[in-house]
């Protein structure tokens, strides 16, 4: 499937756009006043120890301290009887696409410890997935030692490791660590840390904490893994290390002066953390610009195209060093129409933050965020079918699972999943149902963990998640209805308000008047509406009511303010009084505009 980069780049914002077939299947946006974290290394100093938890919080010089937990805590070394395909999963899980190396560095190690061929370093880019898992690893998180099924269906039981030393006893309050981010920022909550350091390279992962070497499941031939092991053994290295799919068939000398470099660039931040005190960065990644072509830039990219000049020279000079096959494919647009509106990204863009989502055959989707999870769900809408209930039914599941898919990739939604397809009876049905979505979620490069499909019709998944959803990054939560989505209608209102005169009667009881301000919409109520009730509430408090319509009110606002004297002898005729409040409440809400 043909695809394009389109890159937007200004000084304020980055922001790149992966299509397939012009259809907008990635976006990611970087601030300058907002950059990724994630990759990160710094030296941190202990804030906070929490026990009952067992976890800390980590000043790393940031606006909010990281949160580290003691599986994420080694403290340099293993602890006694550690498994060593747990140290593995761990490298693996933290060698994401994000975590790479300085640009300059990294092109100056290349020069001078590069590969002879040029074209087989730039072919490592196209493999650069996060679950690159050697055969003793499996696709679960270091925190959970039961077997898991990916969405791929594999899984296995991981070999008993001893318990980990509690928290209090391996780190103290104001002590310095070395960590990495291993999850931006989301939400209120701080950046999720991990002293399990991982370096990736161009074709493996240095673990400095771990001493264990790890090849790649996806090298399948026993005599290559047996190769790559031992060339990486020769080298008799401190630390261990992972190696990649892109090692497949390179030289000695090709994967030995990766190793080189990654050794040097542990030394040096070895010496950084020396001459540092906490908190300080020590380890920075490079921007989403240069993050992004290492990551995408694949055979199946026809063209990049950036719209400023400066960040084209330095796309050039980059795919020059890594990817000179790639290097024709990168273009300049200097043409007045803005890039992302000539591409028609915009509108895409605009579309992947609305809430529902319409599907070709006339259903839709529905997703919703909420604090502990997404849900998602599926209706037919529009769409009838023509011959049974139950095909209608699982045509319209089919086309949504792939959506689904889309859409997650699309939005960068992460955490626990829920997806509520339409019910179907047949047993058979939901199974197909079940394979379509996981062979989808195979083509999504982001670790997925599904469960097969209840007879509710439910699905329940879980998606990593390393950084904020697109909605997050790009909205705030309305100041209006505080992010609740609802507000409290007008008759809920001004029943509220009902309930509220006789305490604020019985607070002033000395006023003949009570004066109501509240939003025009709810005076309006209470005046058409209510007012019969509004003067039997008169009657047997004994006070006389005015309506102040105040449109700078809020519509979930309102008060009750005491005026006047004491109140006059009441007037003998009943209706005439009733008339005089009456016309008193017109006037008070027609002054009000």
């Amino acid at each position: 499937m043909p695809q394009k980069i389109i890159i937007n780049s200004t000084p304020y914002e980055a922001r790149v756009a992966l299509l397939e077939n012009d259809a907008l299947v990635e976006i990611h946006i970087e601030r300058t006043q907002q950059r990724n974290i994630a990759g990160n290394i710094y030296l941190g100093r202990v804030t906070r120890v929490l026990p009952g938890m067992q976890a800390a919080f980590v000043d790393i010089g940031m606006e909010k301290a990281g949160f580290i937990h003691v599986s994420d805590l080694f403290g340099g070394t293993l602890p006694a009887g550690y498994a060593e395909d747990e140290a593995e999963d761990e490298a693996e899980d933290d060698a994401g696409p994000d975590d790479e190396l300085d640009t300059a560095a990294l092109s100056a190690a290349y020069r001078q410890y590069g590969s002879e061929d040029a074209d087989e370093l730039a072919e490592a880019d196209a493999d650069n997935e996060p679950d690159n898992a050697d055969e003793d690893s499996s696709a679960q998180t270091k925190r959970s030692p039961s077997a898991r099924t990916g969405s791929g269906g594999r899984g296995r039981r991981r070999r008993p490791s001893a318990p980990l030393l509690p928290l209090e006893e391996k780190i103290k309050k104001n002590q310095e660590i070395l960590v990495q981010v291993a999850k931006e920022s989301i939400g209120t909550k701080g950046p999720r840390l991990t002293s399990h350091i991982s370096l990736p390279g161009r074709h493996l992962v240095y673990t400095p904490t771990a001493g264990h070497i790890g090849v790649s499941r996806r090298i399948a031939d026993p005599k290559e893994r047996k190769r790559l092991r031992e060339i990486v053994a020769d080298m008799k290295a401190e630390g261990g290390f992972i190696v990649r799919t892109a090692c497949e068939g390179l030289t000695k000398k090709e994967i030995q002066g990766d190793m080189r470099f990654l050794l040097r660039l542990w030394s040096g931040l070895s010496k950084k953390r020396e001459t540092n005190s906490a908190p300080a960065l020590l380890h920075e990644d490079m921007d989403v610009t240069l993050r992004i072509i290492r990551d995408l830039l694949t055979a199946e990219v026809d063209q990049v195209v950036v719209d400023n000049a400066d960040d084209y020279g330095r796309l050039k000079e980059f795919a020059a060093t890594f990817l000179p096959r790639s290097r024709s494919r990168i273009q300049h647009y200097d043409r007045p129409e803005p890039i992302f509106d000539h591409y028609k990204v915009e509108p895409q863009v605009a579309k992947a933050l609305e809430r529902r989502v319409e599907l070709k055959s006339g259903g839709h989707i529905v997703l919703d965020q909420t604090e502990a999870l997404t849900a998602i769900d599926v209706n037919t809408g529009r769409f009838v079918g023509k011959r049974d209930q139950e095909e209608t039914m699982l045509r319209t599941n089919l086309e949504a699972s792939q959506v689904i898919v889309e859409q997650l990739r699309l939005r960068n939604l992460g955490g626990l999943i829920i997806v509520d397809f339409i019910d179907m009876e047949r047993a058979a049905n939901r199974n197909k149902l079940t394979e379509t979505m996981r062979a989808a979620l195979k083509k999504d490069k982001t670790r997925s963990n599904m469960r097969k499909i209840s007879e509710l019709g439910l699905v329940q998944m879980t998606r990593k998640r390393t950084r904020e959803s697109l909605k997050q990054q790009l909205c705030d939560p309305c100041p209006y209805c505080n992010g609740n989505g609802v507000l409290r209608s007008v008759p809920t209102l001004a029943y509220t308000i009902f309930r509220h005169l006789p305490k604020a009667a019985a607070s002033h009881p000395h006023a003949s008047t009570l004066m109501i301000r509240a939003h025009p919409e709810v005076v309006t109520f209470l005046y058409d509406e209510e007012s019969a009730h509004l003067e039997d509430l008169e009657r047997r408090l004994g006070k006389r009511f005015f309506l102040r319509a105040t449109p700078s009110m809020h519509l979930e606002e309102y008060s009750v303010e005491a005026v006047g004297p004491e109140p006059a002898p009441p007037s003998p005729s009943k209706a005439g009084k009733r008339g005089t409040r009456s016309r008193s409440r017109r006037a008070a809400a027609s002054d009000s505009g």
